[in-house]
């Protein structure tokens, strides 16, 4: 019998086909040049493929091997909801049918087929699915599967069966991958600068919808000719968007989990299920289900969000924009160790565990799951901690970084609408990190150097772009002219500026007690949020350095950020504590005093700023001497006089409970909607027209020529001032000259620190930082902290106006 049927659900298991599949995987098995070619092919063919009327089963299950599990032990489950199940609700209790369907397996692989099941869609919910396997006690367990389509209730639940053909077939920029079509596959090109956005926190909504909507309205306005208000600005003039990480993340260390099955026989499951809403700042990966898009980003748990949203940025008017997407690859959380089998790891390691790269058939999964991420719409590819990517050499007993797997991931080819395509490619990759010496002796050149001859157009992040830079503490800019030097040289195929999502969090931890540059603002927060949206900064990065300039949306919005994670239950007070110093850094009186601000911090007993400022001084100190001994800081906690405010008394659940109220309310603290009112127009203004500039000047990305100039102004006299000449390549000059910090100057007539053999004549005044008054087109000034000017000659600056403001 080769057809097996749930006939009241109208559910039928086809034998013939899964039995086909399996012999089709034992073939290429026998005659693939080796196991990764073959596991390559096989991969193509795992997940729930929805085709033909019918869909398609595969799994990866060495455990089941492992396990000496029987054929007849394994099953297909097939999970229906009895009653419409409304996926964005925050919580129910849900009665599944369930239907065991039989499989195929071929060594490691296992396989299913089946007629009558629903695919999700837009407007639909799908059957749910898992792999089950029966043990001596007559229990089923699960085997989730890694590379889903859709995961509503995240990656430690049954997936959703999804058409994702159908979800191709609507898409809205089709137009803008059939342009590009050709007898090759396209290869896209970098962009001129690019907006990194938090998906939680980038608008009230905190949801790719509501980014969607957000570019929507823009797009709107640029092709209406529209004003810009300065939340506007905010996003324009960038030519691509890259996404902190959009996959699904750890849950909550602790519980409750999102799905948890009641009570459960052959025929049915009740379920209790809850909408995942969990606080991530997206790095914290589980490696399970990076083929689809985490649901806690979803407004209406369906993944077309993502491809709504590349649609959007590729048809908007006048200027398309890049889609570019986070990978996180290089490690995954200890929570993946409940999400795949054993054999995708290779050992512990700083942030969880190194996954197993030289396992041919992890390899060829990994890639697989990078493939179907891609194709909801990215164009470019930014690859977070390269050289987290390594494997044991046994026969020199050490690390080595697997470069032949980057490249492998540079090499994959994408398919959208007909159209094959490689995406442009940025790999995070500060190696010799994390060795002591990673400052000195990184030169952020390896990828490059190892994939110049398949892509010249290969980026990294550049040394002022990785994580340790603190561009508001005293002598950083002249401390660090080594590294621009190299910038100037070599930098064309670096990601450049030094406000992302590490280096704010970076800053955020830095001792106030450090020569701080306070001619940035007046307060630690006017200093932050200065320094990592500094004019003469940008002027520095998008009108005299090489490589493609980079920003945080949070940075120039001049909203807070943070390491914002509540799963945590082990280690989340000592997370916190590490985080206390922030509070220095980004929240004062008055922003503590908002109503509905730190609601839960207060709701423990934390009224003032103080109050909460007075508890993280002890927190940090004890978790320190106490070796993190919970019941020990507890306890000296509670002897503290006079009495701390908050909970009391505390005790270990009161320690992890304020943890836990910190990250939820710093996260939502960080919102960029928090900041909006408070944009200074004529700083957003600024920055867009900077931005347009280096779009219509895409020269500038290239390394300095022979006859440019950039130097710094001496005698220092206490103030670093650098100014920079740029020879355009179809004639004309950009000058900049930029006061990063210090005293103010004399004063000068900027066109006098032009080389000699330049003229000063025919200078044109093309952008002014803040600071500077609208009625200053050239002569003498007085140049102060962060203040600069770009003067350009022989070249088009109508372009400054094509967005209207």
């Amino acid at each position: 019998m080769t057809e097996q049927t749930a006939d009241h659900l109208q559910i039928y298991s086809d034998g013939d086909q899964a039995h086909a599949r399996a012999a089709w995987c034992r073939e290429v098995l026998n005659t693939a040049p080796d196991r990764f070619d073959a596991g390559r092919q096989i991969a193509r063919r795992l997940g729930a493929l929805v085709e033909d009327g019918r869909v398609e089963f595969g799994f990866w299950t060495p455990e089941l091997q492992d396990w000496r599990i029987a054929d007849g032990d394994v099953y297909l489950e097939i999970l229906r909801p009895r009653e419409a199940l409304d996926l964005t609700a925050s919580a129910c209790d849900v009665t599944f049918d369930r239907v065991l369907l039989p499989v195929e397996r071929c060594e490691a692989f296992t396989f299913a087929a089946a007629k009558g099941l629903r695919a999700g869609d837009r407007d639909s919910v799908g059957d749910f699915y898992a792999l089950v396997w029966r043990d001596q006690d007559g229990a089923l367990n699960r085997i989730l599967d890694p590379l889903a389509s859709s995961l509503p209730y995240g990656a430690f639940a049954p997936a959703e069966i999804y058409d994702l053909p159908a979800m191709q077939a609507r898409r809205h920029d089709k137009g803008y991958f059939e342009q590009v079509r050709g007898e090759t596959p396209h290869k896209f090109a970098p962009p001129t600068s690019i907006l990194q956005v938090h998906v939680p926190t980038a608008t009230p909504g905190g949801t790719l919808a509501a980014l969607t909507r957000q570019f929507e309205r823009l797009g709107a306005r640029v092709a209406a000719g529209l004003p810009l208000e300065p939340d506007d600005e905010l996003f324009a003039g960038y030519d691509a968007v890259q996404l902190l990480p959009v996959e699904p993340t750890t849950v909550y260390e602790a519980g409750p989990a999102f799905w948890t099955d009641s009570d459960a026989d052959d025929s049915a499951v009740t379920a209790h299920l809850m909408r995942p809403d969990t606080t991530n700042w997206g790095y914290d990966i589980v490696i399970s289900g990076m083929a689809t898009v985490n649901p806690v980003l979803l407004e209406t748990a369906r993944p077309d969000e993502l491809v709504d949203l590349a649609a959007v940025l590729h048809n908007f008017p006048r200027y398309p924009k890049m889609l570019v997407i986070d990978l996180v690859f290089g490690h995954a959380d200890n929570q993946g160790l409940n999400a795949l089998n054993s054999h995708f790891f290779a050992g512990p390691n700083m942030y969880g565990q190194n996954l197993d790269y030289h396992n041919p058939f992890v390899r060829a999964i990994l890639l697989e799951m990078q493939r179907r991420k891609v194709d909801f719409g990215a164009d470019g590819v930014r690859v977070d901690g390269a050289q987290d990517f390594k494997w044991w050499d046994a026969s020199t007993q050490q690390m080595r970084h697997d470069d032949a797997y980057l490249q492998e991931m540079s090499e994959l080819v994408q398919s959208i609408a007909g159209t094959e395509y490689h995406p442009w490619f940025v790999f995070e990759d500060g190696r010799p990190w994390p060795q002591e010496d990673w400052e000195l002796s990184s030169d952020y050149r390896a990828v490059i150097e190892n994939q110049k001859d398949f892509d010249p157009d290969v980026f990294q992040w550049g040394p002022l772009t990785f994580a340790h830079n603190t561009p508001f503490i005293y002598t950083f800019w002249l401390s660090k002219y080594w590294r621009i030097k190299e910038i100037l040289t070599r930098g064309s195929n670096w990601i450049s500026g030094t406000a992302n999502h590490d280096t704010l969090r970076r800053g955020t931890q830095v001792s106030p007690k450090l020569n701080i540059n306070t001619r940035l603002g007046e307060t630690k927060m006017e200093i932050l949020d200065k320094a990592y949206d500094n004019p003469a900064v940008s002027i520095l990065t998008y009108a005299a350095l090489p490589g493609v300039p980079m920003d945080f949306l949070n940075a120039t919005a001049r909203a807070s950020w943070g390491f914002v994670r509540n799963q945590d239950d082990k280690y989340g007070v000592k997370v916190v504590a590490e985080e206390a110093i922030s509070l220095k850094w980004q929240v004062d009186e008055y922003a503590y005093s908002i109503p509905g601000a730190f609601r839960f911090l207060k709701e423990l007993g934390f009224e003032t700023r103080e109050d909460l400022a007075r508890f993280m001084e002890f927190l940090p100190a004890l978790v320190e001497v106490t070796d993190y001994d919970l019941h020990t800081i507890a306890t000296l906690l509670n002897a503290v006089e006079p009495e701390l405010a908050g909970p009391r008394p505390v005790t270990v659940g009161v320690l992890k409970q304020i943890a836990r109220a910190w990250m939820d309310d710093m996260h939502e603290y960080c919102n960029v909607s928090h900041s909006t009112s408070k944009l200074d127009p004529v700083q957003t203004n600024a920055m867009r027209r900077l931005r347009m500039f280096r779009l219509h000047n895409p020269w500038l990305r290239h390394n300095l020529r022979p006859d440019d100039h950039f130097r710094y102004v001496e005698p220092i006299d206490g103030r670093t001032v650098f100014v920079s000449l740029r020879n355009a390549p179809q004639g004309g000059e950009v000058f900049t000259i930029c006061h990063m910090e210090g005293g103010e100057t004399e004063e000068i007539d900027p066109l006098d620190l032009l080389p000699d053999s330049v003229s000063r004549n025919d200078w044109y005044l093309a952008i002014r930082s803040p600071g500077i008054g609208s009625d200053y087109m050239g002569g003498p000034i007085t140049l102060r902290d962060s203040m600069g000017l770009v003067f350009t000659r022989g070249l088009d600056v109508t372009h400054l106006s094509d967005e209207p403001h």
